[in-house]
Order: structure tokens, then sequence, then C-alpha cells
């Protein structure tokens, strides 16, 4: 009888840390309206990448990856999934959509409005992100 309450135990708590694994993996990231048709003000030209790409290296990295596949130092102590850019599903999400979430955040993503304060700076980034297919 023991065993069979360990063994119920153990299957309970797999699936809770599966549940919890799927939850945290695969939660959508809503963006209103209001970002996601929100055209980029910065031309993608060569500044605007090279600036995207410093302060990507800056702030951004450290989780993300310096080849921005979500593979960054600090990608493992995170709770959620960090991002992997190169993916289709992030390329085909609007420049507004990425703006959005890379000023507001959400969880282990850090809101990053006060530590970019210039909106041109994190439409930058944006640009940068694209260059990451």
């Amino acid at each position: 009888m023991k065993k069979y309450i360990s063994l119920l135990f153990t299957s309970l708590f797999l699936f809770a840390l599966m549940s919890f694994v799927a939850r945290t993996q695969n939660d959508p990231w809503p963006v209103p309206d209001k970002y996601k048709n929100m055209p980029n003000p910065v031309k993608s030209d060569e500044a605007s990448i090279a600036n995207g790409k410093a302060l990507y290296s800056q702030h951004c990295k450290s989780c993300h990856g310096t080849k921005g596949k979500g593979d960054g130092p600090k990608a493992a102590q995170l709770n959620t999934e960090c991002g992997d850019f190169t993916k289709p599903t992030t390329q085909s999400e609007t420049d507004g959509a990425l703006f959005y979430k890379t000023s507001e955040g959400r969880k282990d993503m850090p809101s990053f409005k006060k530590k970019i304060a210039d909106q041109d700076d994190i439409w930058a980034v944006v640009n940068y992100i694209r260059t990451l297919k």
C-alpha cells in the first residue's frame, strides 16, 4: 500500500510539474491593437541597426543570447521560456508588437521603457532583432 501511495504522489508531482512547464513555455503574450498596428518610425538602416545591436548587447544578450536564440547565460535561471528571435513566429510579429514587448515586459522579461528611455532606441533594437533571422 505504501508503494502505491508513493507512486501516486510521484505521479501527481510529475503531472503538476509538466503542467507548469507547459503553461510557462506556451503562455500567449497578447499585444494591444494600438501597438500591433504601430509602424516603426525609425528607418532600418546601417546606423539604426548598429545602435540596436549595441543596445541589444548591453541589455538583451545575457538572456536572449548573442545570436538571439534564447540561449544567453542568464536564460537557464528564468522561470519562463526565453524568446528565440530567430524563429519564424517571432519574426512574423509586427514591429509594434516587438516594441510593446520590449517596452512593457512581463514575468521574467523586464520592462525597458526606463532603461532605454528614448523610444527611438527601442525601435532600433527592433530593427536589429529583424537581422537575427
